[in-house]
């Protein structure tokens, strides 16, 4: 819009014969793939943000394991249950909101 406004501007100033449609047809196109690719990457996203909820809510299916413990077990790398049961202990307990009757309900599951 502003590139519009400065091109008219200076065919206003200068007085030249320049036509503005050229550049303006190209800078039509490249916006329209810039919007292209913005709506490709917002849609991975979302689908990273889905898959993500999904991973942590069957995380949440682990015996003692909550909604915040099954974020942070998330955010830390255990991206499934079999992870989280197969973890070290110290591993396990390296991330916030996991206690030590945690660990010992998963290790149960082993």
């Amino acid at each position: 819009m502003i590139s519009k406004f400065l091109s008219k501007l200076k065919s206003i100033l200068f007085k030249s014969a320049v036509t503005t449609e050229t550049p303006l047809k190209k800078e039509k196109k490249a916006a329209k793939s810039a919007k292209t690719s913005k709506t490709k990457t917002k849609t991975k996203t979302k689908a990273k943000v889905v898959n993500s909820k999904k991973n942590i809510e069957t995380l949440t299916s682990l015996p003692g394991v909550g909604a915040k413990s099954a974020k942070a077990l998330y955010e830390a790398g255990f991206k499934t249950t079999k992870a989280v049961i197969a973890a070290d202990e110290k591993d396990l307990l390296a991330v916030s909101g996991v206690g030590i009757n945690l660990v010992k309900k998963l290790k149960k599951l082993k």
